[in-house]
């Protein structure tokens, strides 16, 4: 059985300075997942990277949660097309190379 760490989310807030209220509408959207042990919210360790990003957009840019979301969206799809382009040249290296021989 795998064990994973949390993080409770009063003890996230607190050090970040921040209200639950966040917290709770990122996941509202589907941004990010908390784990409720005994009326407690908790925050799964492989969870905190991408929620100190969405962290740091809301308070350093004053990104909303609707932007969080769209940017998040728009980085997925920068990501997928990346991996397009690298498939792409790939295959295209495959020919280039039988072109040569």
């Amino acid at each position: 059985m795998v064990r994973k760490t949390l993080i409770s989310t009063d003890e996230f807030c607190s050090h970040h300075n921040i209200e639950f209220s966040f917290i709770r509408n990122l996941q509202e959207f589907g941004l990010i997942e908390t784990v409720s042990i005994q009326k407690v919210q908790y925050i799964p360790e492989d969870q905190l990277e991408k929620l100190e990003h969405m962290l740091r957009l809301h308070k350093d840019l004053d990104i909303n949660t609707e932007g969080i979301d769209t940017i998040g969206h728009l980085m997925d799809k920068i990501l997928n097309l990346q991996q397009k382009v690298i498939y792409l040249k790939n295959r295209l290296r495959l020919y280039e190379d039988e072109e040569i021989d």
